[in-house]
């Protein structure tokens, strides 16, 4: 096989393998509800979310303070909560709705957390 198209074909491979390891997009960001009063605060730090599962009612709010050197943000599997990637700040999501909510950072999967709302 000829070195050009043997070159081609490693390319290829190369250029396939990468995008398949690539993160899946983030859903749109959702607004913090800075003018809500939460309830329970969840502290993101050191690669985790502490608490890291939080129980609240219908109506209720959590804030999600980051702090650290590192960039973190809160995704929910089903996209009702977004943030956007930062290292410092708050993000607060009101949960009209009761159910479970799982979530974790965009770019640390090993980071997850959970809402659940009565």
């Amino acid at each position: 096989m000829p070195r050009r198209a043997l070159a081609l074909i490693s390319v290829t491979v190369l250029a396939f393998a990468l995008s398949a390891c690539a993160p899946a997009s983030k859903p749109p960001l959702v607004p913090s509800a800075t003018g809500a009063d939460p309830v329970v605060t969840v502290q993101v730090v050191d690669n985790r979310y502490e608490p890291s599962e939080v129980q609240i009612e219908a109506g209720q709010a959590v804030r999600w303070v980051f702090q650290g050197v590192m960039e973190h943000d809160v995704v929910a599997e089903d996209g009702s909560f977004v943030s956007e990637l930062v290292t410092t700040g708050e993000y607060v999501h009101v949960f009209e709705e009761a159910g479970v909510f799982a979530y974790d950072c965009s770019i640390h999967p090993e980071m997850t957390g959970t809402v659940v709302v009565r």
